[in-house]
């Protein structure tokens, strides 16, 4: 039995992770699904206050109080950020990481210092009182009408501190066994250029980049060759 942690990107929730998380569990693996602060059932607590650090904080808190060991990390987009430091500060409890389409930065480095110039520009036009509202459906690859309505309604704005708030990496992540799935290698963002730079093999899965929403299942068959190490 593999232990799974699935870690959700911007905008989302662990709810995002439903049909994934059934797919894993039905093949005898432990999943857990941990919605950072600020979001999905807990946007209540969002705040212009709440960065990368809290962030990594909530998968750490989960990790120690869970006592989870031997941990498949998994991190969507945003939290490839997310995964990397908490795994940097508690190397011993993650024996793989795994990222998909996800921002992946050096120490001192941010999503926008990563992110290319118009998604930054995009972020500035819109963040209101600290929190940056979630784009249309279609910008993360949804576009069928069922997923589109199960998608949007559930999506919440997000803490903008996360995006400028710098990693904080010791190097012990760069320890742990990783490898890309890119579900949007040719697009704009740098996820496949980010993977070769730090010397992952890549797995190209072709769904967009909210893959979990679009091809749970064949996500799911992707995650599960971690159980074998694969």
């Amino acid at each position: 039995m593999t232990t799974y942690v699935l870690v959700h990107g911007a905008w989302h929730g662990g709810w995002c992770w439903r049909r994934v998380a059934a797919r894993l569990r039905e093949a005898g693996h432990e999943v857990h699904t941990p919605t950072l602060t600020g979001l999905g059932e807990r946007a209540h607590l969002a705040g212009p206050e709440i960065g990368l650090r809290t962030h990594a904080d909530d998968l750490l808190g989960l990790l120690r109080y869970e006592d989870l060991r031997e941990v498949v990390l998994v991190g969507h987009s945003y939290a490839g950020l997310v995964v990397r430091e908490a795994a940097d500060r508690m190397p011993g409890r993650v024996s793989r990481i795994t990222m998909v389409d996800a921002w992946a930065g050096r120490d001192g480095e941010s999503l926008d210092d990563l992110a290319p110039a118009f998604f930054r520009d995009w972020i500035a036009s819109v963040t209101v009182d600290g929190l940056i509202p979630p784009a249309p459906a279609a910008t993360v690859g949804v576009t069928e009408p069922d997923q589109v309505a199960w998608l949007e309604p559930k999506l919440t704005p997000h803490p903008r501190r996360t995006f400028s708030e710098p990693a904080r990496l010791s190097g012990a992540v760069d320890t742990i066994p990783c490898r890309a799935v890119l579900c949007t290698p040719g697009g704009p963002m740098p996820f496949a250029r980010l993977a070769d730079e730090h010397g992952w093999a890549a797995t190209v899965l072709d769904a967009g980049h909210d893959a979990m929403v679009t091809a749970p299942g064949a996500l799911a068959d992707v995650l599960l060759q971690d159980a074998c190490g694969s």
